[in-house]
């Protein structure tokens, strides 16, 4: 992430910080549109996401009923590899790309930016459905076509479950103490993320992803202290 410091556009430009503490620069929710119905949509709570549970159940019961239920199962875990490794990519190859003149540096800032100036911002922690809606008729347009039915059902149920799954243990990487080692293992490598390397630890649920591609950080790395 580019900024003032390091000869970049001022990340902190589109409001006033003075007599902020860190805590509450952290927790600044920034307006990002003039428009206030744009402005709105662009905070969501952390439950939203939930509503594409329903929507996988059916598809996941579609799939079954016209599959033996291994084929099912098999097609499931698929469509949730798939989804990680989605994640990975969209998140390393497209929320951190930052594209060339003023309006790049908005769309930029729009994706991603804004989280890693305001990383515990609690109503930017899962996509908005400007932002959800069309990656998953996206994601279903691209399964249909590429794998026939029923196994686009089962696979297409995997993506979406895998889906909620990433924005909901983002949430809580931000906003829950973790309890078990699995939590704490993946909240510490998102914090390295966030206040040590933006341009390593881009699996957020799944960070094996990570160490296949090189982007992993090591056993011994702390998180720094401002957000990066």
């Amino acid at each position: 992430m580019t900024d003032a410091a390091h000869g970049g556009p001022d990340p902190y430009a589109h409001m006033s910080t003075v007599g902020m503490t860190k805590a509450e620069l952290l927790m600044a929710s920034p307006r990002l549109f003039d428009n206030p119905v744009l402005d709105k949509l662009s905070r969501v709570h952390w439950t939203f996401p939930l509503i594409y549970l329903p929507i996988a159940g059916w598809l996941l019961w579609k799939g079954a009923a016209g599959l033996p239920t291994p084929g099912a199962i098999g097609a499931f875990v698929a469509g949730y590899l798939i989804w990680t490794l989605c994640e990975y990519v969209f998140h390393r190859w497209l929320f951190h790309t930052e594209f060339p003149g003023k309006f790049g540096a908005r769309i930029h800032f729009l994706l991603h930016g804004v989280h890693h100036v305001h990383p515990s911002d609690p109503l930017r922690l899962v996509m908005p459905p400007l932002m959800s809606v069309p990656l998953m008729a996206l994601a279903w347009i691209v399964t249909a076509a590429l794998f026939p039915a029923p196994w686009s059902y089962a696979i297409a149920a995997g993506f979406l479950a895998g889906y909620v799954l990433y924005d909901e243990i983002h949430f809580h990487l931000h906003h829950r103490t973790p309890r078990t080692k699995v939590e704490q293992t993946l909240r510490r490598l998102h914090l390295l993320h966030h206040f040590r390397d933006p341009e390593r630890g881009y699996g957020v649920s799944a960070p094996w992803w990570d160490y296949v591609f090189g982007t992993g950080y090591a056993q011994g790395d702390k998180p720094g202290e401002r957000p990066l």
